[in-house]
């Protein structure tokens, strides 16, 4: 009897060392998968030894092995997983705080555009006498394609069309410098005789004026600006033969310049759709619509301009011609080339004019001269500009300034006079393409339907 009863009892103790054993093994599983603490797998079957809300044992499967727990059941001591953002892509992700994770991400996205921006800027330096003629050709293009679409019009052949108006305009461009030049060189003699007077009348103003300047001194000082004349006499002969480097540069490019504006002005809408096609399907269209809004732009800010600057050289040179000012009409067409420039061109060649008034009819008439140049700027940039320009190549001022100065800076003169046509041009681009309308199907397309109607 009593060894029924010590085997009964031996049984019963194997069974709850076997229980505790089972419960054991599901915690040190729990613990080294915490994740199937949180989907309410062994981890809580450990925490309640292995028995069921039923007071049961669960049974062990080969997904979930070990006892099963109630979803109710907690593991002491376990910590939950830390909740990971959307954007993050482990768990250091997760560490790092949301704001210096998204400033990272800007900075490195900075400088990869930074780095491909430089290294388009090297290239663009590095073939500049092609990248500044073919500038050149679109604004000459710009200009004369009304004229072009008018001869098209009267049923003229295409290349008889560009042939005629690039002739033309060849030609106005020859008379006008034709013109300057005589004047110029009619009016040099009688402005280096004032030019004279002039620098006497200086010289006695040194003496008699507030510095009290005497012979000796004035001599002195004439001396040492021959000196330093002569000692740069070097400098000055290598700068005329890189002048003459640049000359060859210079015809090259008007050559290149030439023949650019001819096929622009003639096969511009084939050489454009040709670059279209080598685009994405899908990007076609909506880079098609900003290249042609772009191009409208273009025109209109070239067609603004040559008005603007026209009416600038009237509106100077017209005054010059009441003064009686040498050099009227070169003066005039000085400040006609000068308003290419916004805001700044106008206002430089003006005080060339200034400065040849008050060598010819001395500081009153020089003072009349500079308050016209003042006044003309002031009603272009408030009247002539807006009303001319238009909403379509309206451009901040200080966007205006920062693009002048990056092209002189760049390009000389030439990369002034292409900078901000490149900026209206950019400003409509990224507009188009930044809108989420659809652009309308072009008149011409061809439809193509998978079914039949």
């Amino acid at each position: 009897m009593r060894e029924v009863r010590l085997s009964r009892f031996e049984r019963v103790r194997g069974r709850l060392r076997r229980a505790y054993e089972s419960g054991r093994e599901s915690v040190r599983r729990a613990r080294a998968d915490p994740t199937t603490v949180a989907d309410g797998g062994p981890g809580r079957a450990a925490a309640t030894g292995g028995v069921d809300s039923t007071g049961e044992a669960g049974v062990a499967s080969p997904t979930s092995p070990g006892p099963a727990a109630p979803p109710s059941a907690t593991v002491v001591g376990a910590e939950p997983p830390a909740a990971m953002h959307n954007s993050t892509a482990s768990r250091d992700d997760a560490d790092v705080p949301h704001a210096l994770r998204i400033a990272a991400a800007w900075s490195w996205r900075l400088i990869v555009v930074g780095v491909v921006f430089w290294a388009l800027l090297k290239v663009v330096a590095t073939i500049s006498i092609v990248i500044i003629p073919l500038a050149i050709a679109l604004l000459l293009s710009a200009l004369l394609a009304p004229a072009v679409g008018w001869l098209l019009r009267a049923r003229l052949p295409r290349s008889l069309a560009t042939a005629v108006v690039l002739v033309g305009g060849l030609v106005g461009v020859i008379g006008t410098l034709t013109l300057v030049v005589n004047e110029f060189i009619k009016g040099v003699p009688e402005l280096s005789k004032k030019s004279s007077e002039g620098v006497r009348q200086i010289q006695d103003w040194l003496k008699t004026g507030p510095l009290h300047l005497s012979d000796s001194q004035l001599t002195r000082y004439i001396d040492e600006a021959q000196d330093w004349i002569n000692n740069n006499t070097e400098k000055f002969t290598s700068g005329a033969v890189s002048t003459a480097a640049t000359l060859a540069e210079v015809l090259t490019g008007i050559v290149l310049v030439l023949f650019a504006t001819f096929f622009f002005l003639r096969d511009g809408s084939r050489i454009w759709r040709f670059l279209v096609r080598l685009l994405p399907v899908a990007a076609r269209w909506k880079v098609d619509d900003a290249g042609r809004a772009s191009w409208e732009t273009l025109g209109a800010y070239v067609r603004a301009t040559v008005l603007v600057a026209f009416i600038d050289a009237v509106g100077i040179g017209t005054f010059l011609v009441i003064f009686d000012i040498p050099f009227a009409f070169p003066l005039a067409a000085l400040v006609f080339l000068g308003a290419f420039i916004p805001i700044v061109g106008a206002a430089l060649s003006g005080v060339v004019a200034v400065l040849v008034a008050l060598v010819d009819s001395g500081p009153v008439t020089a003072l009349i001269i500079l308050g016209v140049v003042i006044g003309v700027q002031q009603v272009e940039g408030h009247i002539l500009q807006p009303l001319i320009m238009g909403r379509a190549v309206a451009i901040h001022p200080l966007a205006v300034i920062i693009g002048i100065a990056a092209g002189v800076v760049l390009a000389g003169i030439t990369g002034a006079l292409v900078s901000v046509p490149l900026i209206a041009v950019l400003n409509t681009a990224v507009r188009r393409l930044a809108a989420r309308t659809v652009p309308d199907t072009p008149p011409d397309a061809v439809v193509v339907a998978s079914k039949a109607p």
